[in-house]
């Protein structure tokens, strides 16, 4: 069978989906969208929206729609029951994430943005609800310390560099594509068992950081 899945490099939920073919082992193809581009979506599955799949010509939606029918493929790989205190870890943290990590995405050389016109449609779309950009750079340091103080909380969370609940769940693939938006902060300090997990998981599912891109 012939997979296709359409993403933007950035997109948490994006990391959702690739990361089920990575810890599978299932063959697909990776096809990033420019930001702007509303009618191949459309035309797909109806809106404008990111992870889609393609199997041979019919279209799925929705990332964890996505993961649970790859992982429906042989035996599933997310096995363990989901730890209610990392779904609240998840939760503070990304109201603070978000906005250190959104103006650090604009600013980065990812496909999504290889034109003009796609990086000026992010920016526009995001500021409506995060705020202007140049402001939350210039609250980079005060969000900075706020994360920073998180991280610390979520180290004894993790049980392993493996999964963190010592065994492959749902929780990863919420807590890594969190953690993976993060690397593009330079200033952060993840603690070891934090730093740890984040680089084991990226390459047990073949995901690059954004470290490379970090400002």
């Amino acid at each position: 069978m012939n997979r296709t899945l359409y993403i933007y490099d950035h997109c948490p939920f994006c990391v959702k989906a690739e990361m089920i073919f990575g810890l599978k082992d299932v063959p697909v193809t990776f096809e990033i969208l420019l930001n702007d581009d509303e009618e191949g979506p459309k035309r797909m599955v109806g809106k404008k929206l990111v992870p889609i799949l393609e199997e041979d010509g019919r279209f799925m939606g929705e990332s964890m729609d996505i993961v649970a029918h790859i992982d429906a493929i042989g035996s599933p790989v997310l096995t363990a029951p989901e730890n209610p205190q990392i779904a609240a870890w998840l939760e503070r943290c990304g109201k603070i994430s978000n906005r250190l990590f959104l103006p650090r995405a604009a600013a980065a050389p990812l496909p999504e943005f290889a034109t003009t016109r796609a990086r000026a449609y992010f920016i526009r779309n995001k500021e409506k609800w995060a705020g202007a950009f140049f402001d939350l750079f210039e609250q980079g340091p005060d969000l900075i310390r706020e994360v920073d103080a998180l991280l610390v909380e979520l180290a004894p969370m993790i049980q392993s560099p493996e999964a963190v609940n010592g065994t492959l769940s749902t929780d990863d693939l919420h807590l890594f594509a969190q953690l993976r938006s993060l690397t593009i902060v330079a200033g952060l300090t993840f603690p070891g068992p934090v730093d740890a997990y984040v680089r084991r998981m990226a390459e047990r599912a073949k995901i690059d950081l954004l470290d490379q891109v970090a400002a």
